[in-house]
């Protein structure tokens, strides 16, 4: 007997097939053509539920941009149950008693699973949390920290023995205030944060010689031993589109150049993950371009936005599902991003004919101002995570269920 047992159209070794799916604690333990016990059918084709490495939900402390209720609801209607969010807190989560009093706000506000990064300052590696789900180095100024100018070897060696992800947000901080100005728009902003800072960073991380290092958000093609993950906004967007401040974001915008060889490169499989770098603003900080807050919302329309290529045949579904589902899991260990018996019975229901026009008033963040307005966009219309359903029809079912990824292993 099982919990729960689910019937459709499953992605199973690489094609769907008509499969029955049993549940028990969550946890798949049954793969069958046919389980002789109450199911529950799914209509449409079914693929592993998402997981998104990189977003900025804002809690604690700045809680009128996001919270970890709101943003974790628009990850699930997204198609994502795994979130990793970043440690630039107006309070830095950068040594164990601010990771621990961060995990405690966020646990009960939880809509999906989640793991938190902690912030590498240079030399603070004996005093991060033994916990932390990953590391995070700003190698540059960004929202709400200045950068790591210096470290010391015995520090790096301290984060790289923990064994988690090490992910460098790689602009280098010399290089910002050499080029640094005014910016009215988002081409002269591409101007003052140019690749140039990408580069020198990328070179000063590959130095550090991490054995599970990661670059975030690359706006061009730089050689790297580490994983390389990328943006929907850096592979869709350019600094030629009218996007005003809603596409003001760091690292900026490129042109279309640019941009266009970005998503080449992803066909081609030069990239290992698709992260959202959801990073929301209020509106009054979406204002005036020169004096507005660098950030871009995306955890509700990562997946989406990629499905529509997928369907457009743009972008291969293959490329996509390791991109968006199955390397992001791998990532961090989860057992997470495949259906297979020990894996959590998370994954989602998609009409692939399904295509409409994103509407930023739609979505659910608290501040839904997005330049993907008017995009296509495939939505899951179901949403299981751990054998609950938590997304049905489109519509939200589920309850505050997410949980720590510790508690998961």
């Amino acid at each position: 007997m099982y919990d729960r047992v689910f019937s459709g159209k499953f992605l199973f070794h690489g094609s769907f097939q008509d499969l029955d799916i049993g549940v028990e604690n969550g946890i798949i333990t049954g793969i069958k053509k046919h389980i002789n016990e109450e199911k529950k059918i799914l209509k449409n084709g079914i693929i592993p539920a998402g997981t998104d490495t990189h977003v900025h939900f804002r809690d604690p402390g700045e809680t009128d941009k996001e919270d970890f209720s709101t943003g974790t609801i628009s990850a699930i209607f997204g198609g994502t149950t795994t979130v990793f969010d970043m440690p630039n807190n107006r309070r830095k989560i950068d040594n164990y008693a601010a990771y621990s009093d961060k995990l405690e706000i966020v646990r009960r506000k939880a809509f999906c699973d989640f793991g938190l990064y902690s912030m590498f300052t240079g030399t603070n590696g004996d005093i991060i949390s033994k916990e932390s789900s990953g590391i995070k180095v700003y190698m540059g100024e960004t929202t709400n920290t200045g950068g790591m100018n210096n470290y010391s070897e015995d520090a790096v060696r301290t984060i790289s023995e923990m064994g988690i992800p090490v992910v460098f947000h790689a602009e280098d901080g010399s290089c910002l205030k050499k080029h640094g100005g005014r910016a009215r728009n988002l081409k002269e902003y591409s101007s003052i944060r140019p690749m140039e800072c990408e580069e020198i960073a990328i070179e000063r991380a590959n130095n550090m010689k991490l054995s599970r290092g990661v670059i975030t958000h690359m706006t061009h093609d730089y050689g790297t031993p580490y994983i390389k993950e990328v943006t929907p906004h850096h592979l869709l967007l350019n600094y030629d589109m009218p996007l005003g401040p809603y596409g003001k974001v760091n690292p900026p915008l490129r042109s279309r150049e640019t941009q266009e060889d970005l998503i080449a490169k992803l066909v081609n499989g030069t990239f290992n993950i698709i992260s959202s770098d959801h990073a929301p603003h209020v509106q009054n900080d979406k204002t005036d371009f020169e004096y507005s807050k660098a950030g871009i919302i995306g955890v509700e329309t990562r997946i989406p936005l990629m499905l529509a290529l997928v369907q457009k045949k743009l972008l291969s579904f293959d490329t996509f599902y390791k991109t968006c589902i199955l390397n992001p899991a791998q990532l961090f260990n989860l057992r997470k991003g495949e259906i297979k018996i020990g894996n959590y019975a998370d994954f989602m229901s998609v009409d692939f004919s399904s295509m409409e026009k994103i509407n930023d008033y739609r979505l659910h963040s608290k501040n839904p101002g997005s330049p993907f307005n008017g995009f296509d966009a495939i939505f899951p219309s179901d949403v299981i995570m751990r054998g609950e359903t938590v997304i049905e029809g489109k519509e939200l079912i589920g309850d505050k269920m997410g949980k720590y990824i510790r508690e998961l292993k």
